[in-house]
């Protein structure tokens, strides 16, 4: 069961989503959208009297708001151009697969964040670190030499802190791989480096397993940390939802924005694709900008 646009060509897509209240959002779509697809399922299940409530959470505003609702308040849907509901054939015996939730499906990205990480203490403790150390910082590049595409500087010395970060990580991930629904595996290593984005820095989308030396990567992580007040904007982790096209798993057109929060942490999929959106620091000062300790839990082969 999917939508159909006319002559079965993949668009654009207007779509005014209609809720319980009287409530009318709109949002655009490619037609072959995972995304749209999830509504048509949500209409046609409703229709058929299934109970199986998920909640949708759509990034409207290019990400810097969400709307979510349970999908027992979708009323309808109105596009532009029109598609058409295209419902198994129940004569025929073909069965309507089970609709996957959010929290399941593959295609969704998915993501833990972790307040106060660290103590107090820890978190000035390792900002006072890598002040001191401004002078070590050394451009950041990208394996596949692309020029424009990363711009940052990276720390990738700092034993004590290093470890205490990885001694968090390795207490707490028993209870991610269990939030992030991601089976039990053996850890073959955590990799970390210091990294902070300053003025006019970011990095363009990528994934941190798709060369064979990094394939065994299966956890990002990236740990926040800056000067309060926070005197930079900008410089949010976008993480976008899959579509598989191939083999291989390409960039959706959805996505979750997360706004850096000091003393937090993220673990996300490694084979997702993201991208740090560019910071803007009024001062341009070293010691305004955005800090992070990222790195990548690794299984065994």
């Amino acid at each position: 069961m999917t939508f159909t646009p006319p002559e079965n060509q993949t668009q654009k897509v207007k779509i005014k989503l209609l809720l319980t209240g009287g409530h009318q959002y709109t949002i655009y779509l490619q037609s072959d959208a995972p995304l749209l697809q999830l509504l048509a399922k949500t209409l046609l299940s409703k229709n058929q009297k299934i109970e199986n409530s998920i909640l949708f959470q759509i990034p409207l505003t290019e990400g810097h708001s969400a709307l979510c609702f349970p999908s027992e308040h979708l009323v309808g849907i109105i596009t532009e151009p029109p598609l058409y509901l295209q419902p198994q054939d129940a004569e025929n015996n073909i069965k309507t697969p089970p609709t996957p939730s959010p929290q399941t499906d593959p295609l969704i990205s998915r993501y833990l964040l972790v307040e106060n990480f660290l103590t107090d203490t820890q978190n000035q403790q390792l900002l006072n670190f890598a002040l001191q150390k401004k002078s070590d910082f050394v451009p950041t590049s990208t394996s596949t030499k692309a020029e424009n595409y990363r711009n940052s500087l990276v720390l990738h010395s700092f034993p004590k802190f290093r470890e205490m970060i990885i001694n968090r990580i390795k207490e707490m991930f028993p209870d991610v791989l269990t939030k992030l629904d991601i089976p039990s595996f053996s850890i073959a290593d955590i990799e970390s480096q210091l990294t902070v984005h300053s003025h006019n820095n970011f990095y363009k989308v990528h994934n941190d397993n798709g060369s064979p030396d990094t394939s065994t990567r299966v956890l990002t992580y990236v740990y926040y940390f800056y000067r309060v007040p926070k005197a930079f904007t900008g410089g949010n982790l976008r993480i976008y939802d899959s579509q598989i096209k191939g083999k291989y798993y390409v960039k959706g057109d959805t996505f979750k924005n997360i706004e850096p929060k000091n003393n937090s942490i993220i673990f996300f999929l490694s084979r997702y694709l993201h991208e740090v959106l560019p910071v803007s620091c009024f001062s341009q000062a070293f010691a305004d900008s955005r800090f992070t300790i990222n790195g990548w839990i690794r299984r065994t082969d």
